[in-house]
């Protein structure tokens, strides 16, 4: 822990330096340091208030404020489920349910194993597709729970594959 938050300072340093310490720099700081480490880290977070000179509350609520930003670490892969409305009258609340009970998290959250993200989108644009879940920017059509269970059999099928080759 103490390594990787010395690794965390010594990257938001090297880009402090290239930014300057206004607050209006506050958002664009925070999509670099996601950017960086694919989510906001606490102690990044800590750093910028130090930074820009303002409690650490103000970076939080930006840091929750806006939906672009995650606070955990992002998964291997990357579980998106569209709630649009052709989605979610075609049963995508359903396919989110299945998704969540398989990977046993909730929205905005990692598996313990950092396998796996799951979140929530407003819709992906392939409403005739519906119920439609993008699965590491790879679209999945009709993703309903036996297609959930489907997918993920695939990425256990492809992790024995690999775990064989390393032995």
């Amino acid at each position: 822990m103490v390594g990787e938050d010395l690794e965390i300072k010594e990257k938001i340093r090297i880009l402090f330096e290239r930014m300057g310490n206004k607050r209006e720099n506050l958002i664009p700081i925070l999509q670099q340091i996601q950017e960086e480490f694919g989510y906001l880290p606490p102690q990044a977070m800590v750093e910028v208030a130090r930074f820009l000179n303002i409690p650490e509350i103000n970076v939080y609520s930006v840091a929750t404020f806006y939906n672009q930003f995650r606070l955990t670490p992002p998964g291997k892969h990357s579980i998106r489920v569209c709630m649009g409305t052709a989605c979610h009258v075609k049963g995508g609340h359903i396919t989110l349910a299945a998704w969540q009970r398989r990977l046993k998290i909730e929205p905005g959250e990692t598996t313990p194993d950092r396998e796996f993200d799951l979140d929530t989108v407003a819709c992906v644009g392939c409403c005739a597709m519906a119920p439609v879940t993008v699965v590491d920017k790879k679209v999945q059509a009709k993703a309903d729970p036996t297609r959930v269970d489907g997918i993920l059999l695939q990425f256990q099928l492809q992790k024995e594959k690999e775990d064989k080759v390393k032995n």
